[in-house]
């Protein structure tokens, strides 16, 4: 907890723990064995995803921005931030929402996602960057 560890789970079964990066935003996960590493350029607007072999997976524009996407695989996901004052954050499909990343408690940090379409690294990728820039939006105001 006092670093921002989060572990995550997956229809109840615990699949990685979200490790925050000590000097540069992002952070570090593992699933099925293989290891995936996410950092943010140094405005905070761009996070890259790459796997142990250092192949970049996925990338994040315009983080923190009310719209925002993920590019990966070829395929380009659209996101939004519902209200200017919240933090849901809703994954569109053909401009309507079909999912979302959202803190549940503002006390205990615990976040739920439901990110139909997405596979189970890259749904982590999205919850991680968020994390992230929840982390660093605490941090500057506090």
């Amino acid at each position: 907890m006092w670093r921002g560890r989060y572990e995550i789970a997956s229809d109840g079964r615990a699949v990685t723990v979200w490790d925050p990066s000590w000097w540069r935003t992002g952070g570090d996960f593992a699933v099925d064995g293989q290891q995936f590493q996410v950092r943010a350029n140094g405005w905070g607007t761009k996070y890259r995803m790459t796997d142990q072999t250092g192949q970049e997976v996925a990338l994040v524009e315009r983080a923190g921005r009310k719209y925002w996407r993920v590019l990966a695989g070829g395929r380009t996901y659209e996101f939004r931030r519902a209200s200017f004052f919240g933090d849901r954050q809703e994954m569109l499909v053909g401009g309507a929402p079909a999912g979302s990343v959202h803190r549940t408690s503002a006390w205990t940090g615990d976040i739920e996602a439901d990110l139909p379409g997405l596979s189970l690294p890259l749904q982590i990728f999205v919850v991680g960057v968020q994390i992230a820039i929840w982390q660093a939006q605490a941090a500057s105001s506090g």
